[in-house]
């Protein structure tokens, strides 16, 4: 049990298994086998090294940003949660996410949604999303991984043919589809973006920066220049103080710079993966699709469309973390009874992929409109369940991401009517 569990949540050798049975399918020489699963695991772990050393940086930008601005709530960051939950559940959890991983490739294989999702670090928070709210209800352990690994598995093949449409005006292509359980948010984006078509020529990469800003033209260049703003915003508003405990033996006015290049340099790593892992396994999961589920197609996380529209990644993000501030005010002047405040990791990642999304049919005003739609969800979507994880003990942290809100809130409420555990 342990070695599947540990074997389903690492992506890498999982993606890695899977090109090296699409490269046996194809009977390719034994050298050119080895070179393609190394290179799709290698890749995938480049990809993954930049998308941590991103999130790490970012993190220390949440904390500064949170102490400078005094704003005191619940960080909507689905890892702390998930540990939580993990060590209350662990068994049901686990189980979930195995169940849901097999129903996928039965749902992938039966019925239209012929979607394979990739993205397990997402699958084990959706597991842990739905086993709260069963056992929240009362619902024995059997019972519950049965519930949730069927829903976990339809989920995962058919969420991502909401964004279908709109990956094959993104990529120019059907062959991969996106895995990251905020498709509901990205579909949302694109139709968003449709509102503004007759602008969509007017993308984000088109944008014509006036001379003083040509450096925008870079895309690392511009990550770079967004990010020494926003870390030295939040490190002059937190003080020296605080800063210090984060930096260390680096000097207070330092860290931030030092933050900032970090953060820019995860984004090029990982970009690098993407370019090296994706151009392996889309060729070998061609044969594995062929052999075993007809016109499947891989579900990958969202950097694998960074390339496509990088720029857009950027509004994204910045129009996704001030509409999650405005959640914050919002909350705050009407006394909710939780205060949600926006992890920038998470912004930077689903924001700046609903701003691909509302690129691509809205041009840069689709960009901002969608991914601003998005962040606004973000944040008041999970005080609808927090009073769910409450009861279970689970505070402080809760799972931001919209498929996980929309689905958990459904499922939620039929109990309810139902009056199961209630």
């Amino acid at each position: 049990m342990a070695f599947t569990i540990s074997f389903l949540s690492t992506p890498a050798v999982l993606l890695g298994l899977v090109a090296f049975i699409g490269l046996l399918a194809q009977k390719k020489k034994g050298t050119e086998v080895m070179t393609g699963t190394f290179k799709t695991i290698i890749g995938f772990m480049i990809f993954s090294s930049g998308g941590s050393i991103m999130t790490g940086a970012l993190q220390n930008f949440n904390t500064m940003f949170q102490k400078g601005f005094h704003i005191v709530g619940v960080v909507a960051s689905p890892e702390a949660a998930t540990a939580l939950a993990q060590s209350q559940f662990a068994f049901v959890t686990s189980c979930t996410l195995i169940l849901g991983f097999v129903m996928n490739l039965v749902f992938a294989r039966i019925t239209p949604f012929k979607n394979i999702f990739f993205t397990t670090g997402h699958s084990l928070f959706f597991a842990c999303v739905l086993s709260l709210i069963l056992k929240a209800h009362k619902i024995a352990d059997i019972p519950a991984i049965i519930i949730g690994g069927l829903i976990l598995g339809f989920v995962s093949a058919a969420l991502p043919q909401l964004c279908q449409p709109f990956m094959r005006k993104i990529t120019g292509g059907d062959a991969q589809a996106i895995g990251h359980f905020n498709m509901v948010g990205y579909a949302l984006s694109g139709y968003i973006g449709k509102i503004f078509k007759k602008h969509k020529d007017k993308t984000t990469e088109h944008i014509n920066f006036p001379g003083w800003l040509s450096v925008f033209r870079d895309f690392l260049m511009g990550v770079a220049i967004v990010m020494l703003v926003l870390f030295y915003v939040s490190a002059l508003k937190a003080g020296p103080a605080e800063v210090k405990k984060l930096a260390g033996s680096t000097h207070w006015l330092v860290f931030p710079l030092i933050q900032a290049f970090t953060f820019t340099a995860g984004m090029s790593i990982l970009m690098t993966g993407v370019r090296m892992f994706l151009s392996e396994i889309t060729s070998a999961f061609v044969a594995v699709s062929e052999k075993f589920i007809p016109n499947s197609r891989p579900a990958l996380d969202v950097p694998t469309v960074f390339p496509y529209a990088p720029t857009a990644v950027i509004v994204g993000f910045i129009s996704s973390y001030a509409a999650g501030l405005l959640g914050v005010l919002i909350m705050v002047l009407f006394k909710f009874p939780v205060v949600i405040i926006p992890a920038a990791h998470i912004c930077f990642f689903s924001g700046g992929t609903a701003g691909v999304f509302g690129n691509s049919t809205g041009g840069w005003r689709g960009a901002v409109a969608g991914s601003f739609a998005v962040g606004l969800l973000l944040a008041f979507l999970p005080v609808l369940l927090y009073p769910v994880y409450g009861s279970l003990g689970i505070q402080g942290s809760t799972f931001p991401n919209i498929d996980y809100n929309v689905i958990g809130n459904l499922l939620n409420g039929i109990l309810n009517i139902f009056h199961i555990g209630g």
